[in-house]
C-alpha cells in the first residue's frame, strides 16, 4: 500500500507529534498537518496544568500505562535536546487518614507495577521536609521524578520538526468531511480544497467523536452516530497563588483520589515559569470550546443532554456532582480545598487562573472510557480518546500510532 501522502488532523500535542513520527519514519512522506484555529495546542494541550505524569494511577498493562511510562523517557529526553522547560520537581500524594493510607498502597503497588522508578511511601516528617506548608497529611507517597513541561513550547517545537522534514501546517483548515474508498481517503472541509490522501490519522481531541461520524465509506454511505463514546465536555477552573505565596509549594501536592469517582480533586502545582496553580476542579461543560464562561453553545449541549451515556453517568455520580458543584460557584470552596493540603493559603492569595476543558469520552452504558482508544480502518486511524496522560504519553502514541499504521500498511 502506497503511503506517501499522509495527513494528520488536530494540531494538539498528539496529532503534531503523529505528524512528526510520520515525517521522521516514512521516507518520501508529503506529511500535512490540519489545524482548524490559528494556531496550534490552542484546546487541551494549552489548557492543563503542564505536568508529566509518572504512571502513578494506571492499570498496569494497560495500554495507557504502557505508553505513559514510554511518553516519560521520549518526551524528558526531547525536552533536554531541544531546550524546552523541563523539571522534575518531584510529586507527593497525600494521605489525611487511614481510609487514605490503604488506597494510598495500592497506588504504590500500581506505581511499582508500571516501573515508576524510585517511588515511595513517606511518613509526615519526610513530608513536611519535602513540603513544609503541607501540613494534616499522616503519610505521603513521593514520586521524586515526576516532572512538569512547557506542553505549548514543545508542540511549537514538533512542528518546526515536521516542517524542517519537509511537512506542511495548514492553520485555519477545518477538516469536516472524510471519504474512505480502497485507494484513499478524502479529506475536506472550510480554508481548503478537498484533497486525497493515502493514509489519514485523526487526534481531534474534544471532536473526536464528530469526526467519526463524520466518515463516509466507498459506497458513500455516511456512518452516522457510530458505536464509538461520545465526547462529554468537562471544564476545570484554576486559580493562581499571588506571586508572593507562590513559595509555600515546592513541587505538585495531590490528593489521593477516591476510586468511587472519576475525577481527582483540587491539586496545587507548580508550573515551569514558577507560578503555583489551584484546581482544577470538574464541572459540566455547556460548550466543548469556550473557556471564558460556561455559556452554552447549543449544538454541543444538544448532544450532551440527548446522550443516555450522559444521564446514566450523572446519576451514577450524584455525590461527586454536588462537591463539584461548591467549587465551581464559590471560590471560597475552591481554596478550601486547597487549604486541606497547605492550611496557610488565603482566599485574598489566589487569583483566576485560566480554564480547561477536559473531552471526556462516555459509553452508551454512562461508564466512563478510561484508556486510550485508537481504531484503524483500512487507510484511516483514528485516535477516538486520549485523556490525561495523552499529553505526557504523546510521543510514545505517535509511535505506537504510526508503527501500527505502517505495518497494516504493508
Amino acid at each position: 500500500m502506497t503511503t506517501n501522502r499522509i495527513a494528520v488532523i488536530g494540531g494538539g500535542i498528539i496529532g503534531t507529534a503523529v505528524a512528526r513520527q510520520l515525517s521522521r519514519m516514512v521516507d518520501g512522506a508529503q506529511v500535512t498537518l490540519f489545524e482548524k484555529e490559528s494556531d496550534l495546542a490552542g484546546h487541551q494541550t494549552g489548557h492543563n496544568s503542564g505536568v508529566v505524569h509518572a504512571g502513578l494511577y494506571y492499570e498496569p498493562g494497560s495500554l495507557k500505562a504502557r505508553l505513559c511510562r514510554r511518553g516519560v523517557e521520549l518526551l524528558a529526553e526531547y525536552a533536554t535536546e531541544n531546550n524546552i522547560a523541563y523539571d522534575e520537581c518531584g510529586k507527593v500524594v497525600v494521605a489525611h487518614n487511614g481510609l487514605e493510607l490503604d488506597r494510598l498502597h495500592s497506588i504504590f503497588e500500581r506505581a511499582k507495577a508500571n516501573g515508576v522508578p524510585d517511588v515511595a511511601i513517606i511518613d509526615r516528617d519526610r513530608l513536611r521536609e519535602l513540603e513544609p506548608a503541607c501540613t494534616g497529611g499522616i503519610a505521603a507517597l513521593h514520586s521524586p521524578h515526576t516532572a512538569i513541561v512547557d506542553y505549548p513550547g514543545l508542540t511549537r517545537s514538533l512542528a518546526m520538526d515536521v516542517q524542517a522534514g519537509g511537512g506542511q501546517i495548514r492553520l485555519g483548515a477545518m477538516v469536516t468531511g472524510l471519504e474512505t474508498t480502497g485507494s484513499e481517503v478524502r479529506v475536506s472541509g472550510t480554508g481548503f480544497d478537498a484533497e486525497a490522501f493515502d493514509l489519514v490519522i485523526t487526534c481531534a481531541g474534544l471532536q473526536s467523536d464528530r469526526l467519526a461520524d463524520a466518515v463516509i465509506d466507498r459506497t458513500g454511505t455516511a456512518r452516522k452516530k457510530d458505536d464509538g463514546p461520545q465526547i462529554v465536555p468537562f471544564y476545570g477552573d484554576y486559580f493562581l497563588l499571588r506571586p508572593e505565596c507562590s513559595s509555600l509549594v515546592n513541587g505538585l501536592i495531590y490528593p489521593v483520589p477516591d476510586p468511587r469517582y472519576p475525577f481527582l480533586g483540587v491539586h496545587l502545582t507548580k508550573r515551569v515559569d514558577g507560578a503555583v496553580m489551584l484546581g482544577p476542579n470538574a464541572f459540566l461543560s455547556l460548550a466543548r470550546e469556550n473557556y471564558r464562561n460556561n455559556a452554552p453553545n447549543l449544538r454541543d449541549l444538544t448532544d450532551t443532554l440527548t446522550y443516555p451515556g450522559f444521564w446514566k453517568f450523572a446519576a451514577e455520580n450524584i455525590p461527586a456532582t454536588l462537591q463539584q458543584v461548591r467549587t465551581a460557584v464559590s471560590k471560597n470552596a475552591f481554596v478550601e480545598e486547597a487549604r486541606k493540603f497547605v492550611p496557610a493559603i488565603e482566599s485574598a492569595d489566589v487569583v483566576k487562573g485560566v480554564r480547561g476543558i477536559r473531552a471526556q469520552a462516555l459509553n452508551a452504558d454512562g461508564s466512563l472510557v478510561d484508556d486510550f482508544v485508537i481504531r484503524s480502518t483500512g487507510r484511516l486511524v483514528q485516535v477516538r480518546n486520549a485523556p490525561s496522560p495523552g499529553a505526557t504519553a504523546s510521543l510514545a502514541i505517535a509511535e505506537h500510532i504510526v508503527e501500527e499504521a505502517l505495518a497494516q500498511a504493508r
